[in-house]
């Protein structure tokens, strides 16, 4: 029996196996086998074509932008804020070089819905960083709603207080934007159009323990999901497919690793508002 393994570019590890058996028709075999190697083939190029990335904060400090992109880095999430008393320090020398060198960037913002609303923070992000304009290298923003690094793991709110917050955040981005944080469609349409909107950055996790698993974003806002593992898994409810996956907190280069669901032309036409 003959295994392989391949990504598929949307996130999902898959296996196709071939069983190559001793038959009185062995030409059969031969093509199953070949058949099976033809698709892994296409599925590792499709991969390799699709654009890697990295998020980065503080605790990156100062990024050698230039080795990132000779390592094939071709857009990266930047922190900028967290709540409305924090600033990335080093926010601006990071935005700056991935700009100077051609990266397509993105600001992104953590949230602490235990500190103030959804509409002050979104106001403090574009404020301070979380901006987009249509020059085809500004992602949206995109919105860090996670674990509690300080306390209660959903921040003392109940599941509908919490998606009340994140609609205010996301309205009040939109409203000062044109635009939802974050937006893409999935790998097989991103050769046709692009559903322009705010990025939720999120584990299935949380969203389902803290948002009760919430479908109310799915149309307008794209995913970004966090899971180090080969596989992305099961979805937060309502999102068919996600638009950026972290799939590892470390690697060859700085900060978090991602990866787009789609090709560059897709990543452009993101950072466009096309």
């Amino acid at each position: 029996m003959v295994c392989v393994l391949f990504y598929d570019g949307i996130g999902h590890w898959n296996e196709y196996l071939s069983k190559v058996q001793k038959s009185s028709k062995p030409g059969r075999s031969k093509m199953k086998l070949l058949s099976a190697i033809t698709l892994a083939l296409a599925a590792i190029a499709a991969h390799a074509a699709a654009p890697q990335g990295i998020d980065v904060s503080s605790y990156q400090g100062d990024v050698n932008w230039s080795t990132v992109k000779s390592n094939g880095v071709q857009f990266a999430y930047i922190k900028a804020t967290e709540g409305t008393s924090y600033t990335n320090p080093y926010f601006s020398s990071q935005y700056t070089g991935a700009t100077n060198i051609g990266i397509i960037r993105g600001g992104y913002h953590f949230a602490r819905p235990d500190v103030s609303s959804g509409a002050t923070q979104a106001t403090y992000f574009l404020a301070h960083g979380g901006g987009w304009s249509a020059d085809g290298i500004t992602l949206p923003g995109a919105l860090d709603i996670e674990y509690n690094p300080y306390g209660a793991e959903c921040y003392g709110l109940s599941a509908s207080a919490m998606v009340s917050w994140i609609k205010d955040f996301s309205n009040t981005y939109l409203a000062k934007t044109g635009r939802y944080p974050g937006s893409s469609t999935s790998s097989l349409l991103l050769a046709l159009a692009l559903i322009l909107d705010l990025v939720i950055y999120t584990t299935t996790d949380w969203w389902t323990t803290c948002t009760g698993n919430s479908a109310a974003f799915a149309s307008n806002n794209p995913l970004w999901i966090a899971r180090y593992a080969s596989a992305i898994g099961t979805l937060p409810a309502g999102w068919a497919y996600t638009t950026f996956w972290q799939y590892a907190d470390s690697g060859s280069n700085p900060g978090d690793q991602d990866i787009f669901n789609g090709d560059a032309a897709g990543l452009g036409r993101m950072a466009k508002g096309s």
